[in-house]
């Protein structure tokens, strides 16, 4: 660990702590000496490989540390140290992780910003590496950016006069002119004018005793604009953070009791201290840009975190005079922004967002504001991730393609560069759609906040990727490098939590792909087990060489379609409420107006004289009546990527949907393509119901409104606030998978004439997918408090 820390006085040990301390120096001394780079030319290497081990383990915990009654600080870390600093880099490799991600997240982020702010880079810029140690951190950092000629100075703190001899050696080697190593207390060194650009803590915050001092004085060492970046190990126990809205996220944050105490006790032998307050206190000092946690699952699963934060009032994409919290406020409730305050359309209340509220919450406590105030764009709108309507999700998105074809709604609703567009996120397919269409501004909705994490990643990619890498993440659904991507390039245009998300993700991308992942893979895995088991695998890769709609159909009704169909699989798969929810996102009452349609059907042509399961027959018809006119109308090989991905699992340069083309790659790549998106984590209500009067002049829906109780008055209190938020002649799109949804009469009764503009008849599609009854546009005719002539 570098250095700045350990106690002068040796902890005491207790029997158990001591059986902790041989088992644990036993296994890590034996998974060190497996785990690190051996010569097999018997050139002596291995021995001096095995002699730096057993050296590191002596002085880690086992030499003693006699305490003089003059001691200082810096005589206790020499003591530590000084017999280990010529094999220190050589003994940590393996259990200091993380620290290449650190570098390469800090890095990623000095160069946005400096692009963002026209920076050379030759400019002057600042690095002071804290605990530095042997410099390992500064000569890595050249895998990432050039170092001599990326910083115009870089410094080097450090307490130990043998670890600092070990750099300056380092630097003389490599002829780095621009690096100072200094060996002083970190809480004096102090720099002349405006201060570091970037600040660095690789594993020394766990080894200082009087933290506090030392993280209060980065705040004057970093300039305004400045990074800090941590890695360290931990320990900590969610009920700690449960009620923080500025962390920045909580996966893998959680360490058990049993992992707390062990790891706790077993790196007290080391003198570093895992307490939960050391990473806690950063936290408050600062704001925090992004922060993941991981466990070093080569040694045991040993609990450690990485961190971006910066000074608690700096907001990079903003207007640094303007008003932090109106700003935010005026983008998610689209209020007019006059450069410093935010001003409502309409004579009525200032209508107020949730970010408003929590940073006023934050500001009244002297908290940081919450890690989406930070970010380089205000794509992602605050939402509280703790919240049981999010968390119900279990972090698993249902949709990894959205189903709802594009074109279509691009026909339909013909955008325009003054339309203000709210439309539901589900895979983020169609908000890129709207966006090639150049809309001013789009709402993008979804209460599950990884099918927002989607988006975000499609967003990031675009903005920071070559086409190539956007087709093999998203056409292909893998990419090798994911990973290094996601750290080194998209890192700086996610929110902290969706980062998080796909770090802990990452695999998805290197093993089982894209597609193969959320609810939707049920039921893709269903059918592909269903062409398994009746034979037909070989027919489906027949169906997708199909050069002819007679050939792609002469397959389906010979081969796949009797599988697909057949009484058993209907019985068991398509008709089960569970399948239909989990695989397919159909809930309870989308499910009875299917069943309910199909009854009317039959009242009208007759019952089936062998049905003897309503809700099987009522989805089996409906399954047909989708499925059917599909094969026979479009071609599944070039022009169907809805069906195309679920039975390839990946989509081909010949069919995908209209985002992943070189021409839409061209226009959302654009600087500035996203400027007008706002990605919200929340109902449709409750977002609409914080918006401006009159602001939106479009609002797809797509199927939700086929989720309400007939019973209830929710559908009604939802359509009123569409009402008041939209302009009049404003259009609502949405899709049921009933021919007359109930809730069309509602839209009439509060302001809105209904009109069908698809309708799945018998052996037709509506659409690409057909996988609904009904499309409607409802348009606003007059204010809901307005009276209503000729509805």
């Amino acid at each position: 660990m570098d250095s700045l820390g350990g106690n002068i006085s040796p902890p005491g040990l207790d029997t158990k702590l001591l059986f902790t301390g041989i088992s644990g120096v036993a296994l890590f001394a034996i998974a060190l000496f497996q785990l690190s780079p051996k010569q097999s030319d018997g050139s002596g290497e291995d021995q001096g490989l095995l002699r730096s081990l057993i050296l590191f383990c002596y002085s880690c915990f086992l030499k003693p540390h006699p305490v003089e009654p003059k001691a200082t600080q810096q005589d206790a870390l020499e003591s530590f140290y000084s017999s280990q600093a010529s094999i220190y880099d050589s003994t940590r490799k393996t259990l200091l992780k993380g620290r290449e991600d650190m570098l390469a997240l800090v890095a990623a982020q000095l160069q946005v910003r400096a692009e963002k702010a026209g920076r050379s880079a030759k400019a002057e810029r600042i690095w002071v590496d804290v605990g530095g140690g042997t410099g390992w951190n500064i000569e890595s950092m050249s895998r990432f950016v050039n170092v001599p000629e990326f910083f115009s100075a870089v410094y080097l703190v450090d307490f130990s006069p043998s670890l600092c001899e070990v750099a300056r050696k380092r630097f003389e080697r490599l002829g780095w002119t621009n690096v100072t190593v200094v060996c002083e207390d970190a809480r004096k060194f102090r720099l002349q004018g405006p201060g570091a650009d970037l600040i660095t803590m690789s594993y020394s915050l766990s080894m200082i005793p009087d933290y506090y001092s030392v993280v209060d004085s980065l705040t004057s060492l970093l300039s305004p604009q400045g990074i800090v970046g941590v890695v360290d190990f931990y320990v900590q126990s969610k009920v700690d953070v449960s009620f923080r809205n500025y962390t920045g996220g909580l996966i893998d944050r959680h360490v058990n009791f049993l992992g707390r105490t062990f790891w706790r006790a077993w790196f007290d032998l080391d003198r570093v201290a895992l307490e939960p307050g050391r990473r806690d206190y950063l936290e408050y000092k600062f704001g925090t840009v992004l922060m993941c946690s991981s466990r070093n699952y080569t040694l045991g699963s040993i609990p450690y975190y990485v961190w971006l934060g910066c000074h608690k009032g700096r907001f990079p994409a903003a207007d640094p005079n303007s008003d932090i919290a109106q700003y935010i406020d005026s983008l998610a409730t689209e209020t007019r922004w006059t450069g410093n305050k935010a001003v409502a359309r309409s004579p009525c209340t200032q209508v107020r967002s949730k970010a408003f509220d929590a940073a006023a919450q934050n500001l009244a406590s002297n908290l940081p504001l919450p890690s989406f105030f930070y970010q380089n764009h205000y794509w992602r709108m605050y939402y509280n991730d703790q919240l049981k309507k999010h968390t119900q999700f279990n972090d698993e998105y249902i949709y990894a393609f959205t189903w709802e074809d594009s074109r279509v709604d691009g026909h339909l609703l013909k955008l325009g560069p003054e339309d203000v567009v709210l439309a539901i996120t589900s895979a983020g397919d169609n908000i890129l759609a709207y966006a090639m269409q150049s809309s001013a501004r789009i709402h993008a909705i979804d209460l599950n906040p990884t099918q927002n994490h989607l988006l975000e990643l499609k967003v990031a990619a675009f903005t920071a990727l070559p086409y190539e890498d956007v087709w093999k993440i998203f056409g292909e659904g893998k990419h090798p490098e994911f990973r290094s991507l996601l750290i080194s390039k998209l890192s700086p245009h996610l929110s902290s939590r969706a980062f998080q998300y796909w770090l802990s993700n990452s695999e998805i991308f290197r093993s089982r792909g894209l597609y193969d992942t959320g609810g939707s893979r049920h039921a893709i895995r269903v059918f592909r087990w269903i062409s398994r088991m009746f034979g037909c695998r070989r027919d489906v890769k027949k169906l997708l060489a199909a050069k002819t709609l007679n050939e792609q159909t002469e397959i389906w009704q010979s081969r796949i379609r009797p599988a697909l169909f057949s009484r058993i699989v209907s019985n068991l798969v398509i008709s089960s409420e569970t399948f239909l929810w989990s695989a397919l996102g159909v809930p309870k009452n989308q499910l009875a107006m299917i069943e309910t349609d199909h009854a009317n059907s039959e009242a009208v042509n007759g019952p089936n004289p062998t049905a003897k399961n309503t809700r099987a027959q009522a989805v089996w018809h409906y399954m047909v009546d989708t499925l059917d006119p599909v094969i026979q109308e479009t071609h599944i090989a070039t022009d169907n990527p809805y069906y195309h991905v679920c039975l390839e699992g990946s989509f081909s340069k010949r069919c995908h949907p209209e985002y992943l083309s070189p021409a839409a790659y061209n226009r959302l790549s654009r600087p500035g393509a996203f400027d007008g998106l706002r990605i919200h984590t929340d109902e449709i209500e409750d977002v609409v119901g914080r918006m401006a009067p009159a602001s939106l002049t479009v609002a797809v829906v797509m199927d939700s409104m086929d989720w309400f109780d007939p019973g209830s008055n929710a559908a009604a209190q939802q359509i009123l606030k569409l009402n008041r938020a939209l302009k009049i002649g404003g259009r609502v799109l949405l899709r049921s998978s009933a021919l007359n949804p109930w809730y069309i009469q509602e839209f009439e009764a509060h302001g809105f004439a209904g009109k069908r503009v698809g309708n799945r008849t018998k052996g037709s599609c509506i659409d690409r997918v057909n996988m609904y009854a009904s499309c409607w546009i409802c348009t606003k005719r007059k204010d809901a408090s307005a009276p209503i002539h000729g509805a």
